[in-house]
């Protein structure tokens, strides 16, 4: 136990101003707030759809702030996006054509252009300037997945996208940013979005959702992705990995028709892995052990499923 009355270097007793460093501070609809020391100044422009910054945290490394929220963090980012990506791959015996849907970092299609038998990542997100930044001040994050020839960059709307195209894709990964009411994402995290994301699967296609926070006390957002998700795919599976920068247990969906992910054991977990080429070596933090403690969801949330809140 710290003594309060001992006083820390840099830091004063006053909770709301603890640290005596520049910091940013990012808050919600709670009343707390979370606050990250600040090592350095990147880059802070407003674009048509969005306030981007970017700094340098003294914990963290590079961080990606959308609208005064946390999107990603250099130290684990790839936490989340491995978590996103591969168990929807994974599922799939042989994904060959995806599409991404968001995912402006780079990151998201970094991973997926991980899996050999890929030979198009078609990528649409809103934001050219996001990306255009994202590209220049995080070049850890894309790694170069925007110069490959596999992948297509489409700045515009997904859901205007989605309407005018007849294409089909294996895997369908919907990295957005979080439904805030009213927010540049909220129709695309909707029934009538997701039965257009049906339409351009493949019948044996995977749908990858970031789909919130999921934890005991928070799982309102993700309650909601699954009640619009649920009478659109025959299967449905939700889970979890606690991303550190975002100080909780963050949420994904993985939905199809043809395949659940739920059947899936730690070994035909690492066997899909073995046979996707240098992808075993590549992963950082996922394997069949790992999947199947971020299937594990606590008993209050089974409950609140069960109950479809």
């Amino acid at each position: 136990m710290v003594d309060a009355s001992v006083a820390l270097p840099g830091w004063s007793s006053n909770a709301r101003t603890a640290n005596t460093r520049d910091t940013f501070e990012e808050t919600g609809n709670w009343e707390e707030g979370h606050w990250f020391a600040i090592k350095r100044e990147i880059v802070t422009l407003q674009t048509k759809f969005q306030e981007v910054r970017i700094i340098e945290t003294e914990e963290y490394g590079k961080m990606l702030i959308l609208d005064g929220h946390t999107q990603s963090a250099e130290d684990d980012e790839r936490l989340y996006h491995e978590s996103l990506v591969h168990p929807a791959m994974l599922l799939h015996p042989n994904p060959r054509r995806v599409l991404i849907i968001g995912g402006g970092e780079g990151a998201t299609a970094r991973e997926v252009l991980r899996h050999p038998g890929v030979h198009e990542v078609t990528m649409v997100d809103l934001d050219g300037e996001l990306i255009e930044a994202c590209g220049k001040h995080l070049p850890e994050w894309h790694d170069g997945a925007f110069d490959d020839p596999r992948c297509r960059l489409i700045i515009g709307d997904g859901l205007a996208f989605l309407d005018a195209s007849e294409a089909t894709w294996d895997v369908i990964i919907l990295d957005l940013v979080d439904a805030f009411e009213e927010g540049p994402s909220e129709a695309l995290f909707s029934t009538v979005f997701y039965r257009n994301v049906k339409r351009h699967l493949a019948p044996d296609g995977v749908v990858a959702v970031q789909a919130m926070e999921l934890s005991a006390t928070s799982l309102d957002d993700h309650l909601v992705v699954r009640r619009n998700l649920k009478p659109v795919f025959r299967h449905m599976v939700s889970y979890s990995t606690f991303v550190p920068s975002f100080w909780c247990e963050w949420g994904y969906i993985v939905a199809s028709d043809a395949h659940d992910l739920a059947a899936l054991d730690v070994a035909d977990f690492d066997r899909s892995i073995a046979s996707r080429g240098t992808l075993a070596r590549d992963l950082q933090y996922l394997d069949g052990q790992t999947m199947i403690r971020m299937r594990s969801i606590p008993l209050p949330i089974r409950r609140a499923f069960t109950r479809g809140a």
